[in-house]
């Protein structure tokens, strides 16, 4: 979602679904989920800052010893491919068949997919581990659906979150998933209905490791929404709207980093729903 979310097409089949990002952010403030994250050494910091900022308790486990154990006391996983070895890939795939097994939804981020075969390999075996949902960008989505390297400049994506609608679709379809594209304008889909949410700012396009937390926030989401398309639609409001807010107070990215928690600190309820854009449905052809 670091985008500036243009509005989404007034003619377009509003939302049916029961999407309400106030009521699921509450829902975190209240019953503080606890969230185990195995993200990326660059993002840690800030994705558990945007945790805590929202009312999740945020979990760095990353070791292999221990992190079955701890998905069972945990009430959602996240998992972040963006730096890897061979232990922390094994770690990744123990944490997400205790989740699995432990019923607790848990969050895909395939960091880079295209970059290498072994991250490419690794992706595909979580996959199969069947997460609740996954979220990447139009490159990253295209490269997990087509099993071929869609283009890519490093993480970054060099396909627009619209071409990879039907990828998204198709990638729900095949792992049971609801997937998220994020991009200029996010998309979630669950194979069926394709939400648009829009909101965020360029400038968050500036600022490392955004993308990283806001699966982490997804994650808090589906720890207290049982249904994972609105959850995930709720948490890419939420990040959309503060990110909105905070970059209209920002002097540069720095600021804007800094902004950004204290929003999530501060969201209320009439920003949520002035601001947030979850309009429009596509039908699945």
């Amino acid at each position: 979602m670091p985008n500036c979310n243009p509005p989404a097409d007034p003619g377009a089949k509003a939302v049916t679904s029961d999407t309400n990002p106030w009521r699921t952010l509450q829902a975190i403030r209240r019953q503080a989920p606890l969230v185990h994250n195995i993200t990326n050494f660059v993002a840690m910091d800030l994705a558990a800052n945007v945790m805590l900022a929202v009312g999740a308790s945020p979990a760095m486990v990353q070791a292999i010893e221990e992190v079955e154990e701890f998905v069972a006391k945990a009430d959602a996983l996240t998992v972040n491919i963006g730096t890897l070895s061979a232990d922390r890939a094994e770690a990744m795939q123990v944490a997400a068949a205790a989740a699995v097994e432990n019923g607790k939804p848990w969050v895909l981020d395939p960091v880079g997919v295209g970059g290498t075969r072994y991250r490419r390999d690794l992706a595909g075996r979580l996959c199969a581990l069947r997460p609740t949902v996954i979220r990447g960008n139009g490159s990253e989505i295209m490269t997990l659906r087509k099993g071929a390297v869609a283009r890519a400049s490093g993480v970054d994506s060099a396909h627009a979150s619209e071409e990879a609608i039907d990828a998204a679709r198709a990638l729900a379809a095949d792992t049971g998933a609801v997937v998220a594209v994020t991009g200029a304008v996010d998309y979630v889909t669950d194979g069926r209905k394709v939400i648009a949410v829009g909101g965020g700012d360029p400038m968050m396009t500036k600022v490392t490791a955004l993308g990283c937390a806001l699966t982490c926030l997804i994650g808090a989401c589906c720890a207290v929404n049982p249904a994972p398309l609105t959850a995930t639609a709720d948490g890419l409001a939420i990040m959309g709207v503060a990110g909105q807010l905070a970059a209209a107070k920002a002097t540069g990215p720095g600021s804007l980093r800094v902004g950004l928690i204290d929003v999530l600190h501060n969201l209320n309820e009439r920003q949520l729903g002035d601001l947030s854009s979850i309009r429009n449905e596509i039908a699945a052809v």
